[in-house]
């Protein structure tokens, strides 16, 4: 997963990028509202985590513009301001959540696995997809009640393809999605990962749960199943 933390303090946005990073995100940086607004008409990102107090312009006008130009990506605020209608006004604008500093890390990373479970459609970390079941809190895969070792790239590969069940995701959104932004593109690397994701979810060639879309992409082909 790709997020855009844009915070002026150096010391606490390279504390939330290393956070995010030992938890397998993919995490670029922006101390400024303008190098903000480029990274994100530049790369596609799940989240984005916005510090209201930005040295050349208000967080709220920020988000504010991003929604204007139809970027969806859900927005959680960060302010140490505890004005309830400066918050109602970063809601307003487009905002999805809000957390006050100080806080702790713990709290913002349940705060953003809250936005991506509520922009996925999902109640609860875990999700069931025939006999697979996936927790997406833990990071932890199970085929059949039986945990499945996977590497950190093949289980962000399949969180990512999970998240978008039943569309198509090309290569180079799977790429951008999980690596850095000066990662070789040319690199059939995702080819790997999805051969290997199919012998271990699908040993028997049974559930095909990773479809190729010839020229698309994959398309991961499982319903969430419902009680």
């Amino acid at each position: 997963m790709r997020m855009l933390v844009v915070e002026d303090d150096a010391r606490l946005c390279e504390q939330l990028a290393r956070h995010f990073r030992a938890a397998s995100w993919v995490v670029e940086k922006a101390g400024r509202g303008a190098d903000a607004r480029y990274l994100a008409a530049q790369f596609p990102y799940d989240i984005v985590i916005v510090d209201l107090g930005l040295p050349d312009e208000s967080g709220i006008g920020l988000v504010s513009s991003w929604r204007s130009a139809a970027l969806d990506f859900p927005v959680l605020i960060l302010t140490a301001r505890a004005d309830w209608q400066e918050k109602v006004q970063g809601l307003e604008a487009g905002a999805d959540d809000y957390v006050t500093k100080p806080f702790y890390l713990e709290e913002l990373e349940a705060r953003v696995n809250a936005l991506l479970r509520r922009v996925a459609g999902r109640a609860t970390a875990q999700v069931c997809y025939g006999d697979i079941n996936i927790d997406f809190s833990a990071r932890r895969v199970e085929r059949a009640g039986l945990p499945l070792d996977l590497t950190a790239y093949e289980y962000n590969t399949l969180a990512y393809l999970a998240h978008r069940a039943g569309t198509v995701v090309s290569k180079t959104e799977l790429t951008e999605h999980l690596y850095d932004q000066d990662y070789d593109r040319d690199s059939n690397v995702i080819e790997v990962f999805v051969g290997r994701l199919r012998r271990k979810l699908d040993p028997d060639g049974v559930l095909q749960p990773i479809e190729t879309v010839r020229g698309a992409g994959y398309r991961f082909a499982l319903s969430p199943r419902t009680a």
